[in-house]
């Protein structure tokens, strides 16, 4: 079975209020999920569009993160209250808890990005952390969100590091499922390869004229946004499993585990894995192409400002054994470095993260 998409999805400037009406179809008192103070005004607005309709409106806000406290502290919330929907509000790791309680309470989830950083708000599947933001699992859902609502209006309050962390991600689909299903007869794994393709060269195109200029009267920003929130999210719909993820999301779980004070966006952390992930098929794969890619990306990513090293993501893999802690949780057992072509040891990330972090090749 595979579970595509969201049923609803309403985009563009004042797709919020279009999609209350669909909302009041199935729900009378909802629970407005968050977690960021900095997004309290808007969720404040939502919560006040739904009273204005007549709605019993409750709220909640994550503690920690998507982790097992969170989901079982909220869970009470809703039960208690008796709530008949979820609305999760803000960036991914707060869709994915909204998604993951609608789950466990078989109750519709509407889904509100309020920053393009993620395709979260799509997708029938939850990543769970622990109270400190350290990976744990990921969890397969029974449906995508009930209706998905992508307001232009929201989504341009956003900083722009979120968006530039959104754009490394969706990049991910292309590089990670190319590699992974490039030998897939399934006609459906391959349309999704190819639309990837498409949001690669899309994000190329429009993703640096995006950055600089955040508003929707920008076409590029317009497709950029709806290209990382909503066309990632359908590569993952149509293709399944297979057009998922690869080293890069491999070695953005394993970078979870080190706690950090500051720590970086999902998205920048796959793209440093990106970059990884071609400096492996080199090594690895005789991929003769490799190096001109991480060249064209290192370009790119600087343009966004993004980290291009472990070192700027604010972590010392020579100190505290990080270097063998990343490696060894990226070559785990049940670890998406497995789907790669060809077999990755742990020795084999430890020295390819060595020669990457001194920079071999760099940006002339």
């Amino acid at each position: 079975m595979q579970l595509i998409s969201p049923e609803k999805i309403f985009r563009g400037e004042g797709a919020w209020l279009n999609a209350i009406k669909a909302i009041k179809n199935f729900s009378k008192r909802p629970l407005i999920l968050g977690r960021s103070s900095s997004t309290y005004k808007l969720r404040n607005q939502i919560f006040q569009d739904l009273k204005d309709n007549n709605l019993e409106v409750y709220t909640a806000n994550l503690k920690f993160d998507c982790c097992y406290e969170d989901i079982e502290n909220v869970k009470n919330i809703l039960i208690e209250n008796n709530c008949d929907s979820i609305i999760a509000s803000g960036g991914g790791k707060v869709m994915d808890a909204g998604k993951l309680l609608g789950d466990l309470l078989l109750l519709p989830v509407i889904t509100i990005p309020l920053s393009a950083s993620t395709c979260a708000g799509w997708t029938a599947l939850s990543n769970i952390y622990s109270k400190n933001g350290q990976f744990i699992k990921d969890i397969n859902l029974k449906s995508c969100p009930k209706i998905l609502v992508l307001d232009h209006h929201f989504i341009k309050t956003a900083p722009k590091r979120t968006l530039a962390s959104g754009i490394a991600d969706a990049l991910a689909k292309w590089y990670e499922s190319s590699l992974t299903s490039s030998n897939c007869n399934d006609g459906l794994v391959q349309q999704a390869i190819q639309i990837s393709r498409v949001l690669r060269d899309q994000l190329f195109i429009d993703g640096e004229i995006a950055y600089k200029n955040q508003t929707d009267k920008n076409i590029s920003w317009c497709n950029v946004i709806e290209g990382c929130s909503l066309t990632a999210g359908l590569i993952g719909g149509i293709g399944g499993e297979k057009c998922r993820t690869a080293a890069a999301h491999a070695i953005h779980n394993a970078i979870t585990q080190i706690v950090l004070d500051n720590k970086p966006l999902h998205g920048e952390i796959v793209g440093v894995g990106i970059l990884l992930q071609l400096k492996l098929e080199k090594i690895k794969n005789n991929n003769k192409l490799a190096d001109q890619s991480i060249k064209q990306l290192l370009v790119f990513m600087k343009k966004l400002n993004l980290p291009t090293t472990f070192a700027e993501l604010g972590i010392d893999v020579f100190e505290n054994n990080n270097l063998l802690k990343i490696a060894e949780f990226t070559c785990r057992s049940k670890s998406e470095i497995h789907s790669l072509p060809f077999k990755v040891s742990v020795q084999d990330i430890v020295q390819t993260i060595t020669y990457f972090e001194k920079q071999e090749i760099k940006v002339l």
